[in-house]
């Protein structure tokens, strides 16, 4: 079968799946962690494989970062599995219970999306995240990995697949895409596919976006900003700083932006050089941050206003000075990828401003951009991230994962009566 056609059995499958029980689901998860432990081997053999192809190719250190999968991942998405687990069922719900009239009742219930189609690229631990979300929220997932983890995402998918069928779950409730030529199929698959949600590269998100009528859940870009304000605490901020940028570069939720109160610049820069330095980040900035800073910068270094829009993924940070909370609000919303920005400050009307009035998917205060993460926020895992406004906004677990459902129950009920002045609504919420 073609993807159209595996498209269409999987919409068929899906009702199967919206109406499995919590306790069958989370038996899968529990199934499919076992899987994995037990075949960690197997499964850093084939990832193995892929570095070895990678380094091969010359790909860059972040997408290098991404492919790895080691004890580190292995136990990270453990975690994530049993904290899924422990997650209440996110279907059936219910979100509003009216009373229309006396003899017609009405409920708002959450239930699966349906056929979940998500394309990835170069991040093993990314599949395991996203079919056991998609298994715990009731979804049928078609799952398109990259050419770069071809092998770990063999050995991974069958995994999964394996042991959620053997637990009981309906066959064909999971499937994978293996070629490239197949993502082009799969954006056609408009009548059966209820959602997509692309994770990777600026150019991909934009080319899945621009190709399909399939809703596109997702971000594009990954700028994210911290503001040291002028109230800020010198001790917290650098640390903050460092991991932001550092801790793992390649996230769409490490900084790419620093914004500076002028008031402190002269102090405060010549500091987060140090720190900078000592952490292989490179400074660029505008020509006034250099001026406080020692020594001599290359003059590629020096950046221009719409030099701004840029994600380096890499140990690299712009730097700009500003002379208020708000300028650094304004610069942020024009520059920024509506994602995760942060403000440094022990000011709280500063704080209170900025954290209303940016208008990205996470505002922080006096903490890391890197806490933008479903793990973090206790949701077991995520999808993806999501700076949209509709649905899911931020990173997407469970709860971006459902929709809902009318359901209303009468005795014979017709519009006539009603429309006629026969009947009246008698509005009651239980």
């Amino acid at each position: 079968m073609n993807i159209q056609q595996e498209a269409h059995q999987m919409k068929l499958v899906s009702p199967l799946m919206a109406n499995t029980s919590n306790e069958l689901r989370n038996q899968a998860l529990t199934a499919i962690r076992k899987a994995l432990v037990d075949h960690q081997t197997e499964i850093f053999a084939a990832n193995q494989l892929d570095l070895s192809r990678a380094k091969e190719d010359g790909i860059s250190d972040a997408v290098y970062k991404r492919l790895k999968f080691d004890d580190g991942k292995l136990s990270a998405v453990t975690e994530g599995i049993d904290q899924l687990i422990s997650l209440a069922d996110p279907i059936g719900r219910v979100r509003l219970h009216r009373m229309l009239d006396d003899d017609l009742e009405m409920k708002q219930i959450t239930c699966p999306i349906g056929v979940i189609g998500v394309i990835f690229e170069a991040r093993p631990d990314a599949l395991i995240q996203i079919s056991t979300l998609c298994i715990k929220s009731g979804n049928c997932a078609i799952l398109k990995g990259g050419k770069e983890t071809r092998e770990t995402n063999r050995v991974l998918f069958s995994l999964i697949a394996q042991a959620a069928v053997a637990a009981g779950l309906p066959d064909g409730c999971l499937l994978q895409v293996t070629q490239h030529n197949e993502i082009d199929e799969l954006l056609s698959c408009d009548k059966d596919v209820d959602l997509l949600i692309p994770r990777g590269s600026n150019a991909f998100v934009q080319y899945i976006m621009n190709n399909t009528k399939i809703p596109v859940m997702g971000h594009a870009d990954g700028i994210c900003h911290i503001y040291v304000d002028a109230a800020a605490d010198f001790a917290k901020a650098l640390p903050i700083l460092v991991d932001a940028k550092t801790q793992y570069t390649a996230a769409c939720n490490a900084v790419e932006t620093i914004l500076v109160h002028r008031s402190i610049a002269p102090d405060f820069l010549p500091k987060l050089a140090d720190a900078f330095q000592a952490a292989n980040v490179r400074i660029r900035g505008t020509k006034e941050v250099f001026d406080l800073l020692p020594g001599s910068y290359p003059q590629e270094d020096i950046m221009q206003e719409e030099d701004f829009h840029t994600e380096y993924l890499d140990l690299i940070a712009s730097v700009k000075i500003v002379d208020s909370v708000e300028e650094a609000v304004d610069h942020i919303n024009r520059f920024g990828s509506h994602h995760t920005d942060a403000i440094l400050t022990e000011d709280d009307a500063a704080a209170n401003y900025f954290l209303s009035m940016v208008d990205s998917a996470g505002v922080y205060r006096n903490i890391s951009t890197r806490f933008a993460d479903g793990f973090r926020y206790g949701f077991g895992a995520e999808v993806g991230i999501s700076t949209s406004k509709l649905h899911a906004r931020g990173p997407v677990g469970l709860e971006g994962l459902v929709t809902y459902k009318y359901q209303i129950c009468g005795d014979g009920n017709i519009v006539a009566d009603y429309a006629q002045g026969r009947r009246n609504f008698h509005f009651r919420d239980l």
